[in-house]
């Protein structure tokens, strides 16, 4: 079997025979990469949807299939996903690494204050008052 890295992984028929699997490939051998971003909930989707789709465009990489979505809210963070599709496994690999650096990036200079973080509340009492004699 050729994998993401062009080498080969070797597997013995028995493999195959013993556990069932599917292909999901349907028509054509085109993958969808997905990246994971864990963000503050201050984050703004809509620019880092634009700069998310700006990125796909400028990729040569990426053949046409995308979508970013908050997959899920967190105690702390919102998760976001960001799905992508390349035309075979290696150009799929290099599009989700370059649009993680750049997502991260992008985000590290344009809106830090989205990036995770932990809060907490001080406990606060009441002020006492100095009785003067």
């Amino acid at each position: 079997m050729k994998i993401w890295d062009e080498r080969r992984l070797v597997l013995p028929i028995n493999y195959f025979i013993s556990k069932p699997f599917q292909n999901w490939t349907r028509v054509n051998p085109d993958l969808l990469g997905t990246v994971y971003l864990y963000l503050d909930y201050s984050a703004s989707m809509d620019k880092i949807r634009q700069r998310f789709e700006k990125l796909l465009r400028e990729s040569k990489l990426w053949d046409k299939v995308s979508s970013i979505q908050v997959n899920d809210c967190k105690e702390r963070v919102i998760e976001l996903r960001a799905l992508m599709s390349a035309r075979n496994s290696g150009d799929t690999f290099g599009l989700r690494c370059h649009v993680r650096e750049k997502l991260i990036e992008f985000i590290q200079y344009e809106y830090p204050a989205s990036l995770p973080k932990t809060r907490s509340e001080a406990m606060l009492s009441p002020q006492k008052e100095i009785i003067q004699g």
